[in-house]
């Protein structure tokens, strides 16, 4: 399985300009709709991680990644966040 670095890093010219690291790019805004009304949508209603063992460390290895990227931070406990995502992964066969 390639790893999420391994395909950023082939396709860099998509995913960074110049030295920047990858997955900042800068001057590329997006519009996004959060829908945070009740009733919520029953995928954001499950607890973290519902995956298997072998899914759980895909997940915690492309995290891993991610944060070494800086494409993702890590937050602290107590702190106020605007946007979380939910994580999908998907296996090629």
């Amino acid at each position: 399985m390639i790893s999420l670095l391994e395909t950023l890093r082939k396709n860099r010219p998509a995913c960074a300009i110049g030295e920047e690291p990858l997955g900042k790019i800068r001057g590329h805004d997006i519009e996004l709709y959060l829908d945070v009304e009740r009733p919520y949508p029953h995928m954001l209603k499950r607890r973290p991680y519902p995956a298997r063992l072998e899914t759980r460390k895909e997940i915690e290895k492309t995290i891993k990644e991610l944060l070494d990227m800086d494409v993702i931070r890590s937050i602290g406990h107590n702190e106020i966040v605007e946007i979380t995502t939910p994580v999908l992964i998907t296996w090629n066969n």
